[in-house]
């Protein structure tokens, strides 16, 4: 990967949207080999794909929640009933494993607080082995990935 590349990718992530033509004027190419460094990016896996970026707003889910939760016991069956359990519920935006404490990091979209809390007594809390849950409410959103 040379500084070309970097700049497609940088250019990309600002605007996926952009054409051929527009991005290779940006970074200083022919439409050609900037096609052919899309395509290698793409193919290598780079460029993992595309993608809208929603207001929460406008689908009903501006309430956004950070849940740090831990586990009684991390054995196999445990882990992975929670992890499918959580991956699969369309509330969950993120979820991540940890090292050290917490055990797992999960961010939340729901509508409101009453959304949340259905969420968290009917969905989380009914996962086994379950030992702790913070709920972390942000009060303002200073900057966010694309």
């Amino acid at each position: 990967m040379d500084a070309i590349d970097e700049a497609i990718i940088a250019e990309l992530e600002r605007d996926g949207r952009l054409t051929n033509v527009e991005l290779a004027q940006r970074v200083g190419l022919t439409t050609g080999p900037c096609l052919r460094r899309v395509q290698r990016l793409e193919a290598d896996g780079v460029i993992r794909g595309y993608r809208a970026v929603i207001d929460p707003g406008s689908v009903g889910r501006s309430f956004e929640v950070l849940i740090d939760l831990g586990l009684e016991s991390q054995d196999a069956e445990t882990v992975e009933h929670f992890e499918r359990t959580l991956a699969e519920a369309e509330e969950v935006l993120e979820l991540r494993r940890m090292f050290g404490s917490p055990d797992y990091f999960v961010r939340v979209a729901v509508a409101d607080l009453p959304a949340y809390e259905a969420f968290l007594s009917g969905r989380v809390m009914t996962i086994p082995r379950i030992k702790n849950v913070t709920s972390h409410f942000t009060m303002k959103t200073i900057k966010r990935a694309p």
